[in-house]
Parts: structure tokens; sequence; C-alpha cells
């Protein structure tokens, strides 16, 4: 079963891991014999650092335990993970400095030190993806499945079904459906409805299932003690995936209020003051040195736009921020000038007459928004966030689209999770809006840097701006 298959492949991947830390330390501590002159690396001799090898090695491993790094990782993202391993070595490096000058052993370099630890995150990172890929891989051939029982035929277990289906490499494999309400032999995607949820004690004894996945509808919650009540008495492994994806539609957390769970329904973490200083100094160093490095395209960018069209520079419009608070938002004018209720009118289209000859060039290489740049020094924006709307539009979507207003919980970006996606200019606003919440409710300083590097490298150029 899956579970004995987890036990083994633990111990093999602390043995994997065990064997990184040590090639790594020893890679470290050869390569600044090799290159320094030995009083730089300290007077010990090799014996030291190998007893220094030998506490590290359990402690690391213990940090590893910690930082979750041996729970089943079928679903686990590889962000996720990497930021993980960096944690545990950081957390390993600043112990062992401390412990260093605690108990003044100066004469151990801390330069080995530093590039074991180097050395390791990225070796680690390597060989926890090359184990990833090979599971990967086995599961898609039907490999090392984990066996599922679904109770409950509802939205809940169709859209598990969904993703199970679509995802091989997960390794999940359904056995089959309980339901009171559906007929037996009713299938969905292939996955067959077995019988009444009362048979899952014999269900059980049949087909030794991994896990048990409650799928109930919303009108059948009244089972759900009893339900739970037969899984426990299984001792098989039980989760629950509740049937109100519409009504909480993104990532819930809970709360425990003397021993009474609050679910809250959503989780923004950019309301905790840490994250919140994190990305405001993130966003002032990158709009400042943004600033220093474009500036020579804004300076070119002003002259062409002085030099063929009539009007200001800079053109400001209304815009929407955090908890609805208008501002004034900075982009190079690309239009000829109008007049207020011209600018209302509505989006910029294909072939727009208003648009300038540099204007379409600024457009779609995304040069109109450098200014924004200022935008994000006055703290009004951040390099990162859900796209500002309009005033106007803004009061159209809250009535149209569920859950638009919630991007306003955080500042809007420059650029953004939906925007690197494929979401800018004339694109769905319904699908802009899932992302910008995915991005609200998973956001890590990670995040925003891979939102960066995908905007350098596929987001400047817009086929949709107009």
């Amino acid at each position: 079963m899956i579970r004995d298959n987890q036990k083994y492949f633990n111990r093999l991947q602390v043995v994997l891991d065990g064997l990184v830390i040590v090639i790594s330390y020893l890679i470290a501590w050869y390569i600044m014999i090799r290159s320094v002159d030995r009083d730089e690396v300290g007077v010990l001799p090799a014996e030291v650092y190998l007893m220094v090898l030998l506490m590290v090695v359990p402690f690391l491993l213990l940090l590893y335990y910690a930082c979750n790094l041996y729970a089943p990782k079928r679903i686990q993202g590889r962000r996720l993970e990497g930021g993980n391993i960096l944690k545990a070595n950081t957390i390993c490096g600043l112990t062992l400095m401390a412990a260093l000058f605690w108990f003044k052993q100066g004469d151990v370099s801390r330069i080995v030190l530093g590039v074991f630890l180097a050395l390791n995150v990225t070796l680690t990172v390597i060989e926890r993806n090359v184990v990833r890929m090979v599971l990967m891989n086995a599961r898609r051939i039907g490999l090392n499945q984990k066996y599922v029982i679904l109770v409950g035929y509802s939205r809940a277990a169709e859209e598990y079904i969904d993703r199970i289906v679509q995802n091989p490499q997960w390794g999940y494999k359904i056995l089959g459906i309980l339901d009171d309400n559906v007929v037996a032999g009713t299938l969905y995607k292939n996955i067959e409805v077995l019988g009444f949820t009362e048979s899952l004690s014999h269900i059980l004894e049949d087909s030794h299932p991994d896990e048990i996945a409650i799928t109930l509808g919303l009108n059948e919650y009244d089972k759900l003690e009893h339900i739970v009540a037969m899984c426990e008495k299984s001792g098989v492994h039980t989760k629950f995936i509740p049937d109100y994806s519409k009504i909480i539609p993104t990532k819930p957390y809970t709360e425990d209020l003397l021993g009474l769970p609050v679910v809250n329904i959503r989780h923004v973490p950019l309301t905790n003051t840490f994250n919140m200083m994190v990305k405001r100094v993130f966003d002032l160093v990158g709009a400042s040195i943004c600033i220093v490095l474009f500036s020579p395209v804004m300076l070119l960018t002003a002259i062409l736009i002085k030099l063929t069209s009539k009007g200001p520079l800079i053109f400001t419009q209304e815009r929407v921020g955090l908890h609805n608070r208008p501002f004034k938002m900075y982009k190079f004018r690309s239009m000829e000038v109008q007049s207020k209720q011209e600018e209302k009118e509505g989006w910029t289209t294909k072939n727009d007459p208003r648009v300038t000859g540099i204007g379409k060039f600024i457009r779609r290489t995304s040069i109109d928004e450098l200014p924004q740049l200022f935008n994000v020094l006055k703290g009004e924006m951040s390099l990162i966030g859900p796209r500002p709307e309009r005033p106007q539009f803004v009061e159209k979507f809250r009535e149209e689209i569920p859950r638009y207003m919630v991007k306003h919980q955080v500042r809007p970006g420059m650029t953004g999770w939906a925007q690197v996606n494929g979401y800018r200019g004339n694109t769905s606003i319904k699908k802009r809006i899932d992302y910008d919440l995915y991005y609200i409710e998973n956001w890590t300083i990670g995040l925003d840097i891979k939102i960066l590097f995908l905007t350098v490298f596929k987001g400047f150029v817009n086929k949709n701006a107009y």
C-alpha cells in the first residue's frame, strides 16, 4: 500500500538529503583549502571541520523535517519546497555562526560555511526536482498510485475528479463514489457510483483504499458526523472536500477560538504588517533602480512625444486603488488631447484614430507605463499587483463580477499575475480577476520576483494594446 511506499520513500529522501549535505560541505571545504592561504581559512586541521560536519548533518535534517520537507509532495509546489529549503539552511547558518561566536571558535572559516550553505541550497533543490520528475513519470505510467474512495456525489466530487484526471502525475486513482441519491452504476469521467454511503465499511474491506475523501453536497451535511465516525472507525486517512466553492471560492484559513474552529473566508498575506513592510521596501528599491535604468528611455520618449504631437508629456487619469481610494495614475501621453467626457467613453479600440504614431509603439511596448514608477514611490501603487481600473468601470464590474472588489485589498500594480499570463488589454475581465485573486491570496516575495522576471521576458510587448 501507498503508506508503506511513503515510509520507505521518506527514508530514502533523508539519505539523499544527507548525502547532498555531506557533498556540499566537502566541496566547499576543498574549494576554500585549494584557493586561499591556510591562514585565511583558519588554522584548525581537517578533523575539526569533520566534527562540524558531523553536527551539521543531523541538525540540518531535523530542520528539514521541521520545515515540512518530508511531507508527501504529490501536489506541493516547487516554489514552496525551494522556499522551505532556503529557510532551513538560513536557520542552520545563523545557528552555526551564533555557536561559533559563543564558543569563541574564530578559526573555523565563515567563508567555508557560507559557500557550503549556498552549495547545499542549490544542490538540494536540484536533487529534489530530479526526484520529483522521476516520481511524476512513474505516476503517469501507473506506479506509486494512491487509491481514493469518494463519499458523496456533488459539485465538489466532480471538481475533485476533474483535477485528478487532468493531473495524472499526482498519482491518485479514484476507485469509485458512494452516494445515497445517485443510482449505482452512474459514471462521471469513468468513475462509477458504487452504492450507498452505508456500504462504506464493506467497500473498505474489499478495496483497501489509502484515503477517503468526503465530498457530500451542502444539503447532505446532516450525515457528516455519522460518515466521519465510520471513516475514523476504519482507520483510513480521511479528508473533507467542502461543497461550498461557490460560497467560499478562494483560500480560507481557520482560527482556534478556545476550541471552536472559526473559518475565515479569505486569507490575504499582505494584511500582515511584516509582509507589508517587506513588499514596500521591495517596491521602493525596485522602483528606484528601474527609474535609473530606464531614464534614457523615458527621456527619449518625452522628446518624441513633444516633437510629434501637441499637449502635455504626462497623461494623468483617476484610478481606484488600495481600500477603494482614488488616485491619479501617470502615463506617457499616447493619444491626442481629449476632453474629460471623451476620456470616459471607453477603452481604446484597434486602429483607434485618437492614438498618435509614437503612441502606438509605446503602448504596445508598455513604455507608456514607465511614469507609474513614481506612483510606486508615492505609495499609490506597487511594482506587482492587480491593475487599477477607472471608477466608472469599477462600479460596472462590481455588479457584474463576483469578488471583483477583493482586488482593492492590496495596492494596484504596474504588472501582475494576470498580465504575465496573457490577460492584458482586451481580454476576459473575469479571468483577470481569477488570476488577481490567486495573487492576493498566495502572495510571497518570491512570487513577486517571479512575476517581475516574467514581465521582463514576456510581459513588455502587449499584442492586445491598441
